[in-house]
């Protein structure tokens, strides 16, 4: 044993589970560049169609309504066929939904509008269902290869890869829709989401048995347990959890203040600052972004482990006030340097509490045996939150301009610090019990 207690590993245990979750994690990052193109065409569909902010708002909604209510309905499923299959079905669909949803704007049959607004909400409601298997696949797979008192640090690591697709779509964006057009966001999306299908095949394992070792004692919620893994199993371990439950509100919350942040604060620089994408300030503020984005999930993940003795909700507190904060400069500050270095701080704390509650918590809470469920329903509940600052965020920035982006997501944040205070204290099961 490590000196935080964690297990010690054979060199061929650590070099394959190593292999495995970089292959998982490259292609969970790929399906967020195939997730995020939205944001970039954001503004190019208004002004190539004439559409208002709610109206782009409605692809927003739907998709991300179906995302979270897909992810709740799928988390059983994961636990039952594994979270390689439900990866690599979860890619295939998105890499596909991205070709159709740029296709849809070449094809005469949508030459009206109104129905070419209907096939993107549908199309990217389809690639967000799809979508839905990411998160839940990894910590499914994750949570059979991790020890509870590994995971902060493996789940800071995986919150920091996931953030290179943020990167790769922000660092080409830009240029691409400088020169070839909105559509080839998507095209480029589904090839790099297509080239890491591959990876996952080739090279994925659900457990380390199946990948010729041992099997591993996590010691987390469903350690020791024997009863078969049925509906009923899977969502008594969640559904009859006062603190699973406290988590879902809280990924509720969440979901307001990351999505209502990230699908449309690219918008917020062009049309509330004037701010061009392709200038040199959107491109460092940017960049900062996604490395403030991967420094949280980085600094939550071993401060929990290390620092709060694998309690998530200290952290995911940290998280929050760092997002209230921020998010009160954007409100009341106009000076650009200042919003810029917000959003920053902002990124860092909405990925704090990320890593925390979809990442780690639903591995603890929910056990090698239900990560799926839990997975599921935190994250589902995230995408539901996000589903809200779609129209919500739209007709708000239609009516009252964009003053009135930012204190919409604050309170959802004070919400969700409350309930992290009061959850300050609550470990797994099996993470007492041994």
């Amino acid at each position: 044993m490590s000196r935080n207690g964690a297990p010690t590993h054979t060199p061929a245990f650590r070099n394959r589970r190593t292999v495995n979750w970089l292959s998982l994690g490259l292609t969970y990052s790929a399906m967020y560049m195939a997730r995020y193109n939205l944001s970039f065409a954001n503004a190019s569909l208004s002004e190539t169609y004439g559409w208002k902010a709610k109206e782009v708002g409605a692809i927003i909604t739907s998709s991300l309504l179906v995302y979270g209510l897909s992810a709740m309905f799928n988390g059983p499923i994961v636990d039952r066929i594994g979270g390689r299959r439900a990866m690599l079905l979860g890619a295939a669909g998105a890499a596909v939904c991205n070709v159709l949803f740029a296709l849809g704007s070449t094809w005469e049959v949508f030459s009206d509008a109104a129905l070419l607004l209907g096939w993107f909400a549908g199309m990217w409601s389809l690639n967000c269902y799809f979508q839905s298997f990411s998160a839940v696949s990894l910590i499914k797979v994750n949570a059979a290869w991790f020890h509870v008192r590994e995971r902060g640090v493996f789940s800071g690591v995986f919150g920091s890869m996931i953030q290179l697709g943020r990167a790769g779509i922000y660092a080409i964006a830009p240029l691409l829709l400088d020169r070839h057009g909105w559509t080839s966001l998507f095209y480029v999306g589904a090839a790099v989401v297509a080239v890491f299908w591959v990876f996952a095949f080739v090279f994925v394992r659900d457990t380390p048995e199946h990948a010729g070792h041992a099997a591993l004692d996590v010691q987390d919620a469903t350690s020791g347990d024997r009863e078969p893994v049925n509906v009923g199993y899977l969502l008594r371990k969640i559904l009859l959890n006062r603190v699973t439950l406290a988590i879902a509100v809280a990924e509720f919350c969440t979901g307001v203040l990351r999505h209502g942040f990230e699908q449309w604060f690219p918008r917020y620089m062009k049309d509330g600052l004037g701010m061009q994408l392709q200038s040199p300030v959107f491109q460092k503020g940017a960049a900062a972004i996604v490395i403030a984005g991967i420094l949280g999930a980085l600094s939550a993940g071993t401060l929990s482990d290390w620092l709060f003795k694998q309690r998530r909700a200290p952290m995911a507190f940290v998280g929050y006030l760092l997002s209230i904060a921020s998010l009160f400069v954007v409100w009341k500050v106009r000076d650009e340097s200042w919003i810029v270095a917000a959003f920053v701080v902002n990124s860092f704390g909405i990925s704090v509490v990320h890593s925390m509650l979809s990442g780690t918590a639903s591995m603890d809470f929910g056990g090698k045996r239900a990560a799926g469920t839990a997975a599921g329903i935190f994250d589902g509940m995230q995408y539901v939150g996000g589903a809200a600052t779609g129209v919500g965020i739209g007709a708000l920035v239609d009516r009252f301009t964009w003053g009135a982006w930012a204190p919409s997501m604050i309170s959802f944040a004070v919400i969700g610090a409350v309930l992290m205070w009061l959850l300050r204290h609550a470990r797994p099961k099996g993470a007492a019990a041994h």
